[in-house]
Formats: structure tokens, C-alpha cells, sequence
């Protein structure tokens, strides 16, 4: 592998100077997209059922969407 990467290294080094900000390009793209993912991410766990059994009394889901979104309620009171 070290050796891909030295030649890789050496390759880059030949290229004129102002090709080096669209050779960057593509390469980052290759990196970034097309290559896997060398890290796992952690899977984040499900929350379906957290609220199951909970009640909400009316007055409180109107105060939280009074303050979510204040300019549908203005004049109201």
C-alpha cells in the first residue's frame, strides 16, 4: 500500500501547479464519495414508544406552539 501511495505522492508532485486546485477537487470527491467509509458509524437508537402512555394536557401543547410559532398567535389573547 505504501508504495501506491508514494508513487500517488510522486505523481502529484509532476503536476503543474495551477492543475493542483482541480486535481484536489477530484480527489477529494473520490475520498469523500465514492470510497466507503473506513469509520463505522454508531447507529443511533430508535426513540418509537418513548411517549407511549403519556398524556398532554391541551393548555400545555398551546403554550409550546404559542412559542414556537408566536406569529400565528399574535392578537389572539
Amino acid at each position: 500500500m505504501l508504495k501506491y501511495r508514494e508513487k500517488l505522492l510522486e505523481d502529484i508532485h509532476e503536476v503543474p501547479e495551477e492543475m493542483i486546485p482541480e486535481l484536489y477537487k477530484i480527489v477529494h470527491l473520490l475520498r469523500t464519495e465514492f470510497l466507503p467509509k473506513l469509520k463505522k458509524t454508531k447507529k443511533r437508537g430508535s426513540l418509537k414508544g418513548i411517549w407511549k402512555g403519556s398524556q398532554i394536557d391541551n393548555i400545555l401543547f398551546i403554550q409550546a406552539k404559542e412559542s414556537l410559532f408566536p406569529y400565528e398567535y399574535k392578537g389572539i389573547e
